[in-house]
């Protein structure tokens, strides 16, 4: 067949040659990793990483990043600011060339920035490409003020002169671009606040701040004790083996190594290594310097503390460690551009040799520690022998061998892992449903009996003889243990492994316990998104001939208010609603419902309290801007029953600041200029050791209850928004309301609005048949695949771990040793808990 004279024209026209930020934005997965959550939140660190830059080169100790209403994220430090004269190479000023050309930046130059993390030089360029708008502000040295403004990487103002300033620093707010980020252009206040509070930890003194203009959330933090701060907050939750944290510090000519550690009586270790603040999550040389370090010092100190002097291996050293390693290298060579392993080969020997001479010391000089430390790995060695056997008998050789699968095992017919599913229901009711619902080419059923053993308080010797957990190991195949060597993704039987349990009390536990055991002993699974909770139908409504799956109380309350559309009449002062017309006004209360919820768990207040606290603010509008003790008497007026009284937190006063300069530019619009008058003045001196009483809260006691009242209650942006909602519905409602069933006598009638909406609930009762799921064994086969196993209708949870700090502080406090902070979790949270089924 001919070709086509299209087909033909290939020469130097078809040669396509993409110039300065072009590129980024045809590929742009090539320089943020991806175009989903993970490349959207690189575009923050790429910006965030540059301000720190200029804090380890000291020059910059403020840094503000704002996630603002309007989808954009800002972010300003008092750094020296980006450089504003013309590049003598570029004719073009070296701001405008950072912003726009890759591999430009002051990180190539060992003389502006000695440690640096963005190695790459592609940081702020790619943002710019990838960002619809960027503003660049500009507070130079020289006392003057410049911004400039671009489009999709391209400029559209020059960068200009907009007048005097006595700040100092850069200030950049960028909007991502939808047509890039298709998946989402969202920001993660969880995800952010981990990572800056991670770089604050390891830039001592570094204050950085976040604040969620959407959720009216803020967070500083400044760490004076650097990483040893960093230990003491993972192991916060934990059993310490001895109570100080070990730090140790050395540096030449080109390195800084930092080392911070101490041992609790759990049985997981947690290293988080670094190297010039980026996360090493796959360790690299100064990991393995570390752990051989480690591993020879204390088998050398146990030839004289322990008896037969027994070989301790590395893993057995590290049992029940929480270390953090901090180290500086000049020219770090990273494996890609993800940077999360360190390449360099004689930083290894480096670490190895520097740390290993402090230990021997350390162990020297205090012994009873390195009794303690000898004594907890010699015990870990002893576990570890006795699980060895029985590891072996669970462990899979291989993908496909199946002659050591679990008996209950309803295994799948498909050899292929990126296909194939295992789904771990609780019991043999549900496992029956299950079986006989599948799809047994890709769906595998695993059936557990009762409650798997809580590995939180247990080795992993005696995890392995648990009869349930053996059955999950072997039936997954991808091996057990903290470390990539023993659990290894790659061997997974399964790509997607389903946890499938009731919605009741049982369930929710054996689904804690299963997660537990997951992110202690099978993390490479969860961090491979192989993990997942299925999501069956809370309810099955039924109305008239028709039925209809209801996947939570959101979806329920939509079923309910769409009928109310046709059966009920609302009266309020002198309106009334039906049809269309009511659908639209009970959208509207549900709105105002959500944010009283919303409210009601910001602050933890019951909603009787709020509806009084509304009474007392829209009798005093201008209570927001009282002092607290005017609050008070308020207080005092609205609750003549009870105690009120104010609770003080008393801290340490702050020293003058020297340097005034004001990070403040966090509303800036994108066509403005941060405000110079809006400059707060800082605390006149005082001595340290004093402290101020500051009002944190009001509170109501009560003869048989009592509540606190935050004292930022009354000016929080998000009260303001809830009482306007509800002042204006009371324009419309009056203050009282009723509801009526259309051609019935019954009548309801309320003064709350945050009640409507539960009275329409009751109202509906009698004209539909509603069936609330509590367990999968209630479902038949041909239900249970309809709604939860089903891929082309069905709902999943992916189990992600965004902050691993706060991660296992969860994982410790609710399914470990600490009861007092397990009942302080329940008695704090308690109250907001919904359909409980006991």
């Amino acid at each position: 067949m001919a070709e086509s004279n299209e087909q033909k024209q290939y020469g130097a026209s078809s040669i396509k040659i993409m110039e300065g930020l072009e590129a980024v934005r045809k590929r742009p997965a090539m320089y943020i990793g991806s175009t989903g959550p993970y490349g959207l939140h690189h575009l923050i660190y790429e910006v965030v990483d540059n301000s720190v830059d200029e804090a380890l080169a000291g020059h910059c100790s403020k840094i503000n990043v704002t996630l603002h209403e309007d989808g954009s994220c800002s972010v300003l430090d008092n750094g020296r600011g980006i450089p504003t004269d013309k590049h003598p190479q570029e004719k073009m000023s070296a701001a405008e060339v950072v912003l726009t050309k890759l591999h430009a930046g002051g990180k190539f130059d060992k003389d502006a920035y000695k440690y640096s993390g963005g190695l790459h030089g592609v940081g702020i360029s790619v943002v710019n490409a990838l960002s619809k708008n960027l503003k660049l502000i500009v507070y130079s040295s020289k006392g003057i003020t410049y911004e400039q403004s671009y489009e999709k990487g391209k400029p559209v103002t020059k960068l200009e002169e907009t007048g005097p300033t006595k700040k100092r620093g850069t200030y950049i707010r960028f909007w991502p671009d939808p047509i890039i980020f298709q998946e989402t252009t969202t920001f993660s206040y969880e995800l952010l606040a981990a990572r800056l509070r991670e770089l604050a930890f390891l830039n001592k003194g570094l204050s950085i701040t976040i604040a969620d203009h959407r959720n009216e959330v803020e967070q500083t933090f400044v760490y004076e004790g650097g990483i040893v701060s960093f230990v003491k907050t993972i192991s916060a939750k934990k059993k310490p083996l001895f109570d100080n944290v070990v730090y140790f510090e050395r540096s030449d000519e080109m390195y800084v190594l930092e080392v911070a550690f101490q041992y609790n009586e759990g049985y997981s270790e947690q290293i988080f290594s670094f190297i010039n603040n980026i996360n090493t999550v796959d360790g690299g040389t100064h990991l393995a310097g570390f752990k051989s370090a480690l591993t020879k010092a204390c088998n050398k100190k146990a030839q004289t503390l322990l008896k037969d002097s027994p070989t301790l291996s590395s893993d057995d050293v590290r049992e029940g460690i929480v270390c953090v390693i901090n180290m500086k290298v000049p020219e770090p060579q990273f494996e890609g551009q993800t940077k999360t392993k360190l390449g360099n080969s004689e930083v290894k020997g480096l670490v190895d040799s520097w740390f290993f001479a402090f230990l021997q010391s350390y162990f020297e000089e205090n012994p009873a520690i390195a009794k303690k430390i000898l004594g907890k790995a010699e015990s870990a060695k002893r576990a570890r022998e006795a699980a060895k056997k029985a590891r072996e008998l669970t462990r899979r050789k291989t993908v496909l061998e199946s002659s050591i699968l679990p008996g209950k095992l309803a295994d799948c017919t498909s050899e292929d892992p990126v296909e194939t599913e295992l789904f771990i229901v609780e019991g043999d009711s549900a496992g029956g449903s299950a079986k006989q619902g599948r799809n047994r080419f890709t769906q595998a059923i695993l059936p557990l009996r009762g409650k798997i053993l809580n590995v939180e308080k247990a080795r992993l010797d005696r995890a392995l003889s648990n009869e349930e957990i053996k059955a999950l190991i072997s039936a997954i195949g991808c091996g057990i243990g903290p470390n990539a060597e023993d659990c290894n993704p790659e061997k997974a039987r399964y790509h997607k492994i389903i946890i499938m349990t009731d919605a009741d009390v049982d369930g929710a536990h054996i689904s804690t316990l299963i997660l537990t055991f997951f992110y202690r002993y099978m993390h490479c699974l969860i961090e491979r998104g192989y993990v997942y909770i299925a999501q069956p139908p809370l309810y099955k409504a039924k109305l008239g001939k028709s039925e209809q799956y209801l996947k939570n109380e959101k979806a329920f309350k939509d079923f309910v208010l769409e009928w109310a559309k046709d059966h009920l009449i609302l009266q309020g002062g002198d309106q009334s609603f039906k049809g269309d017309d009511l659908r639209k006004m009970l959208e509207t209360i549900v709105q105002f419902d959500d944010k009283l919820e919303r409210i009601s768990q910001r602050f933890y207040l019951r909603r009787d309290s709020i509806y009084q606290l509304t009474k007392l603010v829209n009798q005093n509008p201008d209570i927001k801007n009282m002092d607290p003790q005017t609050q008070l008497e308020k207080l005092k007026e609205l609750f003549s029953d009870a105690q009120v009284s104010i609770m003080y937190e008393h801290v340490e006063k702050a020293p003058e600041i020297q340097e005034t300069v004001v990070l403040d530019a966090s509303n800036v619009a994108p066509d403005e200029t941060p405000d110079e008058s809006s400059e707060q003045t800082e605390p006149e001196a005082i001595e340290a050791e004093e402290l101020e009483a500051i009002a944190k809260a009001f509170m109501v006691e009560f003869d048989n209850h009592s509540f606190t009242v935050p004292i930022h209650f009354f000016s929080s942006q998000e009260t303001g928004r809830y009482l306007e909602l509800e002042r204006q519905l009371r324009k419309i409602m009056g203050d009282t309301w009723s509801l009526k069933i259309i051609d019935k006598d019954k009548v309801i009638e309320g003064n709350r609005l945050g009640s409507l909406v539960n009275s329409i609930m009751k109202l509906s009762k009698p004209f539909m048949n509603v069936q609330r799921y509590k367990g999968l064994g209630e479902m038949n086969p041909e239900q249970l695949w309809e709604t939860t196993m089903d891929p082309k209708r069905r709902r999943l949870l992916q189990v992600q771990i965004d902050d691993e700090i706060e991660a296992d502080m969860w994982f410790t406090t609710l399914m470990g040793d600490d009861v007092a902070g397990r009942k302080a979790f329940i008695e704090k949270n308690g109250q907001f808990v919904k359909n409980l089924d006991v």
